[in-house]
């Protein structure tokens, strides 16, 4: 009978670990910031955005950043849209893009970042501004 106590033991631990659900992280855990909001009026701006882990206060690299859209809809204008291209990072956590803003105002940055590991999509909607 002492023989089968330590393989019921170690059945019920497997069966334990595979019980209990792997903890992820919600997107509500993540945040997408951008450095600047204030541009000046011209062709080649570069919004540097950083992703953070909120919980750890750590940026977050190897994100795969998408649906990026750039249009004026803070001023009414949600159809004036810029192109926005994707730049190379210069360190854990930057994601840079160049754009060509080609009107001052209030423009909205929307953007989506799909984390390794993570099921949920982050997203965001910044406002930043154009000056003259």
């Amino acid at each position: 009978m002492l023989r089968y106590i330590p393989t019921f033991l170690a059945t019920l631990v497997v069966a334990t670990q595979l019980s209990v659900p792997m903890a992820q992280a919600a997107a509500s855990d993540y945040s997408l910031v951008l450095v600047e909001t204030t541009y000046p009026f011209g062709d080649g701006a570069v919004l540097e955005l950083r992703l953070i882990d909120t919980r750890t206060n750590a940026p977050v690299e190897g994100a795969l950043i998408f649906a990026t859209r750039l249009d004026m809809e803070p001023d009414g204008m949600e159809t004036m849209t810029s192109t926005v291209v994707a730049l190379p990072g210069k360190e854990p956590g930057l994601y840079r893009f160049s754009a060509d803003l080609t009107m001052d105002g209030n423009w909205r940055f929307s953007v989506a970042a799909k984390v390794q590991g993570e099921p949920e999509t982050v997203q965001a909607q910044i406002v930043l501004e154009v000056l003259p």
